[in-house]
């Protein structure tokens, strides 16, 4: 090799294109998720029923992330420009850790409301809270319908289908409480099931906060072991002597990025071995934008592994 020191790196940034079918479906189910939390709060407010405020709180909630879902879509699209290289793709992360943060407050006042009413029990329009819940229920039947036929094959998709589920288990438990309060006069049933729902609540919000902030704090992708990855890439191709200092991070949720150190003999092909990196790192871990600096011998970082190779 007649070069001392390469470094190359391989852009492929996706842009977006025009809205699709399935961005038509986040958004009709952002709509719909939106409309009933309305329903909700009114009827939560106008019956006296925690349990239905608490449920809204929930579809709150999943309509920022249906929201995300497709805000974040389109803000990835946008270029990249003079101030921001990586482009607004982290716009979508930063969201979604500030709506977790807000969760945990939510969350809060639901406790402290249900433990209110189970020692203070106040009237209750059975009626008003049995119909928004039953509503609700049908509501987020059909938007989980129409979310469940992609949700398969699109990361976004299956976890907005996960979100709408939390939704109806959020709707049937108001249903529930609604009948027992209407059959039984057991007004303890409110209050009880709005502290389920606001586990619901909590375990969403946790998990959105604990994802988001991995991804801030630009940790490694979930799946991927970077010991296993250095020792793979090693035999990416002849003539790699050594591979270190290297760090996998993802700028938003599937967006993987990579750079590294590869220590090479004197015999190797450096164009050859740059395309083996980038081609593995791309089949097997998903990685699109892959920063490789090529040592030929003894890295300059650090002491090398390559035999006859003095120092530098």
């Amino acid at each position: 090799m007649n070069t001392t020191h390469r470094h190359d790196h391989d852009h492929a940034h996706v842009h977006g294109a025009a809205p699709d079918g399935r961005s038509r479906k986040l958004l009709f189910a952002f709509v719909l998720t939106t409309v009933m939390m309305v329903v909700e709060v009114i009827g939560g407010a106008w019956s006296g029923s925690l349990a239905l405020l608490a449920d809204a709180g929930h579809m709150m909630v999943d309509a920022l992330a249906l929201l995300l879902a497709v805000v974040g879509a389109r803000m990835a699209a946008r270029p990249a420009d003079a101030r921001r290289s990586y482009g607004y793709g982290r716009m979508e992360v930063l969201a979604g850790f500030v709506n977790a943060l807000g969760q945990f407050v939510l969350v809060g006042w639901i406790v402290y409301e249900a433990v209110t009413r189970l020692l203070h029990p106040g009237e209750i329009l059975s009626g008003m809270m049995l119909a928004v819940a039953v509503v609700g229920l049908l509501v987020n039947a059909l938007v989980l319908r129409t979310l469940h036929g992609h949700a398969h094959d699109d990361v976004n998709l299956a976890g907005a289908s996960l979100h709408v589920l939390g939704d109806l288990l959020g709707s049937l438990a108001a249903v529930l409480a609604a009948l027992a309060i209407r059959w039984f006069g057991w007004l303890w049933a409110d209050p009880a099931l709005s502290l389920l729902v606001s586990l619901l609540i909590l375990g969403s919000a946790w998990r959105l906060l604990r994802r988001s902030a991995h991804i801030l704090l630009e940790g490694v992708p979930e799946g991927i072991d970077t010991g296993a990855v250095e020792t793979l890439l090693r035999t990416a191709a002849p003539g790699i002597c050594d591979i270190h200092h290297l760090h996998v991070w993802q700028l938003a949720s599937g967006s993987r990025m990579a750079t590294v150190h590869a220590e090479l003999d004197e015999h190797a092909d450096g164009a050859q071995v740059l395309q083996a990196i980038k081609r593995m790192l791309l089949e097997r871990f998903g990685i699109q934008h892959v920063t490789v600096q090529v040592d030929p011998g003894k890295c300059l970082d650090a002491g090398g592994k390559c035999a006859g190779h003095g120092p530098r």
